[in-house]
């Protein structure tokens, strides 16, 4: 088969898998040209090819465009891939997490570490320091960027695993989700097209739907994460903006990418010419010797912009994080400019005071292990107590299980049952823009084995038992 068939039999698969719609204007012939590798010629070959056999039309300047016939055709799908041009996800995570706020409530369903883990007393005192020493010109010294010593000390931070980060190049943010939506703003406009992971972070999802984004959405797997072979068959055919991923002790699944797939990942978003949004919130806290590296690592034309926070490793009310956003960062600080201003000062002074002062690496050290095994006796009594058709997902680091019951069970209304118990959980609905993962719950295990925890999961066992004996009576 010639080059130009290879192609039209691409296109044409993609059709029928539903990448592109009925009367969606197909990539020009340069830009296919670009992405596919090939000459305009071979693509213009292609593309008439298609035309003769009806599965795209011509039309004058304006390039080319699903036939509407084609639609018959869709009856084929690529489980790996899930486009959804119009993201509608928000009002349910609203109503999950306001829910979820009930006093005396066993929160299994949110993704703050226990708090009493945070190094509170150590904190408060530096920013008692912080704010009894903090300049009168303390807010225009701190305008984004942000503070000088809290971004030199994060490029040390960097320069230890090997990097390369100059403190220019990186925004202080008020938080981590406030890194990751303003990298978003600088590099789409309303309409682009992002590439998620399925299952994805909610606040994902929550952030194209507010600014108007299309999704992606791309298989990912428990532990070894997503497939990057689907997504390249994506950026080879779809105008793909951004990917917004991560790497690290992924939420909602918890896997982390080997160095091999960080690798290939950054010479896709290279070599396909978008941008990368990196969440590595929960880089920290591994399990082991060695930190893993983030995807930034592996980038060598500056198309990764990587996003991390303190709040998942220090006091997650401080609401500090950052961006290493290379030749974005100036972009970063003015769309920054016109909506917070400028991150709170006085935290920004004391987590500067912290670092500096403080032994943040032995905090580090005790909070992985006290994470490590947390979470392993959380995922033993789960498996000691629940049904054995239930799969509890463990992935090295992080502190989140992945649960999945039988096909056709329902975690949102099992979610609602266990409200009732004072019990939260995030149900698998909050991390897709399909209903794929509706039998599936995420877990936060960084609480205690304590008595009243037991009580908890095993009240929460028996109820998943008795939803799946329902389940199989109907």
């Amino acid at each position: 088969m010639s080059k130009y068939q290879q192609l039209s039999e691409q296109i044409k698969q993609q059709i029928q898998t539903g990448i592109w719609h009925v009367g969606e204007k197909l990539p020009s012939l340069r830009k296919q040209a670009a992405y596919s590798g090939l000459s305009m010629m071979t693509v213009l070959q292609a593309y008439q090819l298609l035309e003769s056999q009806g599965w795209i039309v011509s039309q004058s300047r304006s390039g080319y465009r699903v036939a509407p016939h084609a639609e018959l055709t869709q009856n084929r799908s690529d489980s790996a891939i899930h486009p959804t041009e119009s993201v509608d996800i928000n009002d349910y995570i609203f109503d999950v997490l306001q829910a979820s706020r009930s006093p005396g409530m066993a929160s299994y369903g949110h993704a703050y570490v226990d708090p009493l883990l945070a190094p509170r007393h150590q904190v408060n005192r530096s920013l008692t320091t912080a704010v009894r020493f903090m300049s009168i010109h303390s807010v225009v010294d701190n305008l984004p960027p942000g503070n000088a010593q809290l971004r030199h000390l994060i490029a040390q931070r960097y320069a230890a695993q090997g990097m390369q980060v100059s403190p220019d190049e990186i925004v202080i943010t008020a938080g981590g989700l406030d890194a990751l939506n303003l990298s978003l703003r600088a590099v789409t406009q309303p309409g682009d097209w992002v590439a998620v992971e399925s299952p994805a972070f909610y606040g994902a999802l929550q952030a194209l739907e507010n600014r108007g984004l299309k999704a992606m959405a791309i298989r990912t797997h428990p532990t070894e994460g997503i497939d990057l072979d689907a997504l390249e068959r994506v950026l080879q055919t779809h105008p793909i903006r951004a990917c917004w991923l991560m790497s690290n002790h992924q939420n909602p699944l918890g896997y982390s990418l080997s160095n091999e797939k960080k690798a290939r990942l950054a010479d896709l978003v290279k070599r396909y010419q978008v941008y990368l949004i990196e969440d590595d919130v929960y880089g920290e806290l591994y399990e082991g010797e060695h930190k893993p590296l983030p995807t930034k690592a592996f980038d060598n034309s500056g198309h990764v912009l990587h996003c991390s926070s303190f709040s998942k490793t220090l006091v997650d009310a401080f609401r500090l994080g950052w961006v290493a956003a290379g030749d974005q960062a100036q972009k970063l600080q003015k769309l920054q400019l016109m909506s917070t201003v400028t991150t709170s000062v006085p935290i920004q002074l004391a987590v500067a005071h912290y670092l500096h002062n403080r032994n943040y690496e032995h905090h580090l050290k005790q909070l992985r292990r006290t994470l490590a095994k947390r979470k392993k006796a959380t995922y033993q009594f789960l498996i000691d107590h629940l049904p054995r058709d239930v799969e509890v997902v463990n992935s090295q680091g992080g502190y989140f299980l992945w649960i999945a019951l039988p096909k056709g069970s329902n975690t949102t209304a099992l979610y609602h049952l266990a409200l009732k118990h004072h019990i939260s959980i995030a149900p698998g609905n909050m991390f897709a823009t399909h209903a794929q993962f509706a039998h599936c719950f995420r877990l936060n295990a960084s609480y205690p084995l304590d008595h009243a925890h037991q009580n908890a999961l095993a009240t929460l066992c028996d109820l998943i038992a008795q939803h799946i004996q329902g389940l199989m009576k109907n």
